[in-house]
């Protein structure tokens, strides 16, 4: 035990510094395709386990409709190919032979896999050929644009640019906050503070964050890792066990980076929060907050109000350009008289002297 521990806390020295480690994946097997969505779009094996252990390298979806045509110069075979009705009624108006000829033309290429959707149904010679040729044929009851759909979502989360961050991920009123600084600064602290007081823990020291689309990050923790925390002078312990299934998430929308730094009267931290600065992760910039940090801080519940004031100026409001208007409105004023009227929040105390 104590020999695992020490090689888990090597991995975590490997990635104290904040540096992406961009790691895209750069295929999945056919099998690894079937298994995980068959459920989901009810796949049906019409040739068995026939080529599962081909490779798909491109995460775009093709149909080969000219292809059976005949017209392959710009076949993209490397695809995963949807037959629909269009290409089923195709062949089904061909005399047999000449259907054959045609389905052949496409799986002479090395084709990853077929899926046929509607529920159409291949001729038992078109099947056989597929299997000599030891190509995976599915089939599927969703409509052919619905089907390209869930494939291409979830070939686009296979292939999308990853990297993975030392820090703490933790949802904090609904907005994922990345926790990051160097080893030992408290980012764990942090993060079981937050747990305590009601949030949710998404990841803890290894952060896997994936490109979704063009602009949105997405967090999660690994399967070595998942919701264990490594606390200095405590030791490992088990969110979920400890604090129950509500202080965990799978995965979150990384929204706001929060760096903890060591106070350093040398450097010019924002005092008004008119500039927001942002950081790039994956090609996405993100909001970045840096934080200094000293014993008596209480960096919880300012993490807290990060999230909060971020909900606000995602709703329209900004408290600092909120204040450089009034602080404007006042400085416009002619009248020295006004500005000492408008210095009291109260006009008139009453008789009630709390």
């Amino acid at each position: 035990m104590r020999v695992r521990v020490k090689h888990f806390r090597k991995i975590i020295t490997v990635l104290d510094n904040f540096k992406q480690n961009e790691t895209p994946k750069k295929s999945i097997t056919v099998e690894y395709l079937y298994e995980t969505i068959k459920h989901r779009v009810h796949l049906e094996q019409l040739n068995g386990t026939t080529g599962f252990s081909a490779v798909i390298t491109d995460k775009n979806i093709h149909r080969p409709g000219l292809a059976l045509a005949g017209y392959v110069d710009l076949f993209t075979y490397d695809r995963v190919q949807v037959v629909g009705n269009t290409e089923v009624r195709y062949l089904q108006s061909l005399p047999n032979e000449r259907a054959k000829d045609s389905f052949e033309g496409i799986i002479q290429f090395p084709i990853p896999c077929i899926i046929v959707t509607n529920n159409n149904e291949l001729c038992s010679e078109l099947i056989q050929s597929a299997t000599e040729k030891n190509i995976a044929l599915f089939r599927t009851p969703f409509e052919t644009t619905k089907l390209i759909y869930f494939v291409s979502d979830f070939l686009d989360d296979q292939f999308a640019p990853q990297s993975t961050i030392h820090g703490s991920l933790v949802d904090v009123y609904g907005v994922g906050l990345l926790l990051t600084g160097k080893s030992g600064i408290g980012k764990s602290e942090i993060a079981l503070d937050l747990v305590e007081r009601g949030h949710r823990l998404v990841a803890d020291d290894v952060v896997t964050i994936t490109r979704k689309g063009e602009s949105i990050l997405m967090g999660a923790g690994t399967n070595l890792v998942k919701h264990f925390m490594e606390i200095r002078g405590l030791g490992l312990i088990d969110v979920r066990s400890m604090f129950g299934i509500r202080a965990i998430r799978f995965q979150k929308r990384v929204e706001i980076i929060v760096e903890l730094e060591e106070r350093n009267s040398e450097n010019d931290y924002t005092r008004t929060g008119l500039s927001s600065a942002v950081r790039e992760l994956l090609g996405v910039e993100v909001q970045t907050v840096k934080l200094p940090i000293f014993p008596g801080k209480n960096v919880t519940v300012i993490c807290e109000v990060i999230a909060l004031n971020y909900l606000l100026k995602h709703y329209g409001y900004d408290a600092a350009k909120e204040f450089s208007k009034r602080l404007e409105h006042v400085i416009s004023e002619k009248s020295q008289h006004r500005k000492t009227e408008e210095m009291r929040v109260v006009d008139y105390f009453e008789h009630d002297f709390e």
